[in-house]
């Protein structure tokens, strides 16, 4: 298939690594910055064109497969153009940063039958796979709570690199950008069905940036189970990614930096390949682990089938929200019960929450 790449960041890589193992042929590469889309080209011995204007690619190449990598405050924009001009995408989280953009771009992408999707890759690793099979079988029982930890490191040089970094409108903090792969999981496992949110977010330790460097939440799911959420930036080092299921019959904790090992797998019905998946230890190359190249797969397949990827829209739509209920909860200093109808990132801009 006929591939582009729109934004050639920090995490263009992966993508690049990830079409060529699954034989796309790279035809374009596009930053608004072409000296970054040239490098990625040179680093990877690419033949693709290049471009400044993601528009312009679209238009020559025609592309069958389009992956979006740009700044967060522009995905949704790009993501609703290659919808309504029948574009096959997937897109970096967050797919957006409001309510009301995630749902114009389900909006069209069903009304132009495109197949598209949401960069949430960890839920292709193998330990998060077994831990979803363990789920589907029914193997925890009745789901009593859970938990994610994402305790990374950010310091100044990081938030440098791009003057779009930490600011609501265009990134927002702590929970959009680093956590939301972790809360992802978090929702996916629980049930999904959430009925309420209640969070605090703060600013302790880095005073150059507009939004949170901690953020915590209580979840509590319609099926009568409870979560809760810790995301930061404010460790010494990157430290952890730690997922936790607890159930009347199972217990089962990932870790790693990215929920890609088993700490702990515990059921009352062992069987006999729990002792392989408590050997589970998946080696990552980096934060963004390895999920990139089995989600480009699934995407592949889909589109070949003209079917819906496996994170599709509404999985990015529901990570995304639970973020903007942790915000609005902090906002307004109450519970936010879902389905949230509409907020922005943006609207934490007369939020204070350096304290």
């Amino acid at each position: 298939m006929k591939y582009a790449l729109i934004g050639c960041g920090r995490v263009s890589g992966s993508h690049i690594k990830a079409a060529i193992h699954n034989n796309l042929e790279i035809a374009g590469l596009c930053d608004i910055v072409p000296e970054k889309a040239q490098l990625l080209k040179e680093k990877y011995n690419l033949e693709a064109e290049i471009f400044s204007d993601y528009k312009d690619m679209l238009e020559k190449i025609k592309p069958e497969i389009t992956a979006i990598a740009t700044i967060s405050g522009t995905h949704g924009e790009i993501a609703l153009y290659c919808a309504e001009n029948g574009y096959n995408f997937m897109v970096e989280k967050p797919m957006a940063m409001s309510i009301a953009e995630t749902d114009r771009v389900i909006a069209a992408a069903e009304k132009s039958g495109v197949t598209a999707g949401v960069c949430h890759q960890n839920r292709f690793n193998i330990a998060v796979q077994e831990l979803r099979h363990a789920i589907d079988d029914n193997r925890f029982g009745k789901l009593s709570h859970g938990s994610v930890h994402i305790r990374w490191s950010r310091d100044a040089e990081y938030y440098n690199q791009d003057d779009w970094r930490g600011k609501w409108a265009s990134d927002g903090g702590a929970l959009m950008n680093q956590c939301i792969h972790g809360i992802d999981l978090l929702r996916w496992m629980m049930g999904d069905e959430v009925e309420s949110v209640f969070g605090s977010v703060r600013n302790h330790q880095h005073p150059y940036i507009e939004a949170e460097d901690i953020g915590v939440a209580v979840v509590t799911f319609k099926n009568g189970a409870v979560a809760t959420i810790e995301g930061t930036v404010n460790t010494v080092e990157s430290l952890e990614e730690t997922l936790c299921v607890f159930g009347e019959n199972g217990m089962v904790r990932l870790g790693g930096m990215n929920a890609s090992t088993v700490d702990v797998w515990k059921f009352k019905d062992e069987v006999s390949d729990d002792e392989y998946k408590r050997e589970i230890e998946e080696k990552a190359p980096n934060v963004y682990g390895n999920g990139h190249k089995s989600l480009y797969y699934n995407v592949i397949e889909a589109i070949g089938n003209k079917t819906q990827p496996y994170v599709d829209l509404y999985a990015g739509k529901r990570a995304l929200e639970i973020v903007l209920a942790i915000y609005k909860s902090q906002l307004t200093g109450e519970k936010v019960y879902l389905p949230l109808e509409n907020f922005a990132s943006s609207d934490m801009e007369k939020a204070v929450i350096k304290k």
